[in-house]
């Protein structure tokens, strides 16, 4: 923690141009990928259903049994069961006022119907930022800053990255920021051997904008069509380390006007409604514009992305349904919907 402290007292100089380090920049050679054996998720909307637990499913079937009659007490079991999803207050209310409003009206012959509008809903919350990321192709490179805090699966989200655009044919390259923490270079070069992508380090406790101001030097030289920068895993409210990402940005700027081009936040889908307020600090220091939400396959409720999508409207580019690259899927509202919820009563 000092270390970090003591390194912003340089920051005017560092944003203007990092001094050069003590140790020049390594270099990790790629090498061979190795082969997998762990099968990953089924191709296609199977793979959700499969991996994506059906967090209402079991609370709506029961609730469903238990109050047949279209009544304000089967309505209310429904906001339990959003709420406990971890939906959040303010979407459930939503959905909720929407469904009451239009089965007063009897707009509901059945059971049926008010499942089928209750679907409606949730995916009319998540189909405006369900927006794959859109490389594009003019910048060279193409730069995309991670954040996120510790153990959202941030370096991982990475190397998956790392696979799917190289197995597209784009040249790309990997910035080890995390120099705060004493594994983290060596994962990210480990997950670039494995994926035959050239990583730019200079180790732990190194200046994390200068090692992403020389990354960004390097791409640009050898014409990559993608640069990657991991950066230190933190607390929201940890604000000299949330400051820390606000001078890596500038500094990046620096080299590149538009750089970087994609500020993607990974966050934990276990995490619930804390989740909230993490994008809310980081979102203020250095303005996501993209979100992988991770852990989804497991005992994450997933909920909490109907409320980001409430409450920020910041675009799901990619989510996480188990442990393998492939299993890093483009988000799919409407597959990750139909794996929440049945089609009909009984299925």
């Amino acid at each position: 923690m000092v270390s970090w402290f003591r390194r912003n007292k340089s920051d005017k100089a560092a944003e203007t141009a990092p001094e050069p380090p003590a140790q020049a920049p390594s270099v990790a050679t790629p090498e061979p990928a190795p082969a997998t054996e762990a099968p990953a998720a089924a191709a296609g909307r199977k793979g959700w259903t499969q991996r994506v637990r059906g967090i209402f499913t079991k609370d709506i079937t029961e609730l469903f049994g238990r109050n047949p009659k279209l009544d304000d007490d089967l309505l209310d079991e429904i906001e339990t069961a959003l709420l406990s999803a971890d939906v959040g207050v303010t979407a459930t209310t939503e959905i909720v006022d929407k469904l009451r409003k239009r089965m007063k009206a009897r707009e509901f012959a059945d059971a049926h119907e008010l499942l089928a509008a209750l679907r409606a809903e949730l995916l009319a919350l998540l189909q405006p930022i369900a927006q794959p990321l859109a490389i594009d192709a003019s910048a060279k490179p193409f730069v995309i800053l991670t954040v996120g805090v510790n153990g959202v699966g941030k370096t991982t989200t990475i190397g998956k990255l790392a696979r799917r655009f190289k197995d597209e044919g784009r040249n790309l390259m990997l910035a080890a920021g995390d120099t705060f923490r004493a594994a983290a270079v060596a994962q990210l070069q480990q997950w670039g051997e494995r994926n035959g992508v050239v990583v730019i380090a200079q180790g732990q406790d190194a200046d994390p904008a200068s090692v992403a101001f020389y990354a960004l030097q390097a791409a640009k030289s050898r014409g990559a069509d993608v640069l990657i920068a991991d950066t230190a895993g933190r607390l929201h409210t940890q604000g000299g380390l949330m400051n820390e990402l606000g001078k890596i940005k500038r500094v990046l700027g620096k080299l590149d006007a538009n750089a970087p081009h994609e500020v993607l936040m990974v966050i934990d889908g276990t995490t619930g409604q804390n989740a909230l307020s993490q994008l809310k600090q980081f979102n203020a220091a250095v303005q996501v514009t993209g979100l992988v939400v991770t852990k989804l396959d497991g005992t994450a409720k997933g909920g909490v992305l109907f409320a980001l999508a409430r409450e920020f409207g910041i675009p799901i580019r990619f989510a996480g349904i188990g442990e393998k690259p492939e299993d890093l899927r483009v988000f799919d509202a409407e597959a990750f919907v139909d794996a929440l919820l049945p089609a009909s009563l009984g299925a």
